[in-house]
C-alpha cells in the first residue's frame, strides 16, 4: 500500500477504499434499520489534484481523495 500524501492543515489524504468501505457500511446501516433512511453523496473538485466526497447519513463523512488530473 502506498503512503498516503498530507493535504492542506496536516492531514493525511484518503483513499477511494475507505470512501467505498464506508458507504457500504452505511447503506448496511441503512437497510437493517426498520424505517425510512436516506443516504446523499457529494463530491467536490479541490486543488491540487484532489476531490472531497461528503457522505450524507444522519452525519456527515467528510474524505479528501487523490484524484489523478486528466490532460486537456
Amino acid at each position: 500500500m502506498q503512503p498516503l500524501e498530507k493535504v492542506a492543515g496536516g492531514k493525511p489524504a484518503q483513499s477511494n477504499h475507505q470512501v467505498l468501505s464506508k458507504l457500504n457500511e452505511l447503506y448496511l446501516e441503512a437497510f437493517a434499520h426498520d424505517g425510512f433512511a436516506e443516504i446523499r453523496v457529494e463530491i467536490r473538485i479541490l486543488r491540487r489534484g484532489q476531490k472531497e466526497v461528503i457522505l450524507h447519513c444522519g452525519k456527515q463523512y467528510r474524505y479528501v481523495v487523490d484524484y489523478p488530473l486528466s490532460p486537456a
